[in-house]
């Protein structure tokens, strides 16, 4: 029997430009988002405080880019840690577990600051 071309063995899912493509476009996000931000806390005249954060986060459209931009940066560290746990550690348990946790814990703390955004 011949066999043509090299034996590939793909570990995992998800890589290649995909993936590069979430991490540029979600780092560009948060990017306009700071400066979106910055130019609001630092306009000239208005003292720096509660209320001038919560007039700039009772805007329905500033609420709208601040939940945009949790699921943003949640996906941007998901893709960044599961890349880590991919490269790293190399027993399946042990890369599961880190898995799930690391789900866990982003989805715990994108509804944490969720619930915060709408308090205000």
């Amino acid at each position: 029997m011949t066999t043509y071309g090299s034996k590939r063995i793909v570990v995992g899912a998800h890589y290649g430009l995909r993936d590069w493509m979430v991490q540029r476009a979600t780092a560009l996000l948060m990017a306009l988002f700071t400066i979106a931000l910055l130019v609001q806390v630092l306009w000239p005249g208005r003292p720096l405080g509660y209320d001038l954060w919560a007039g700039i986060f009772s805007q329905q459209w500033m609420k709208f880019l601040t939940f945009a931009l949790i699921i943003s940066l949640c996906w941007h560290a998901w893709v960044g840690v599961r890349d880590i746990w991919m490269d790293y550690v190399k027993p399946v348990g042990v890369r599961l577990v880190l898995h799930v946790f690391t789900l866990v814990w982003l989805t715990g703390c994108a509804g944490w600051a969720i619930q915060v955004l709408w308090r205000l």
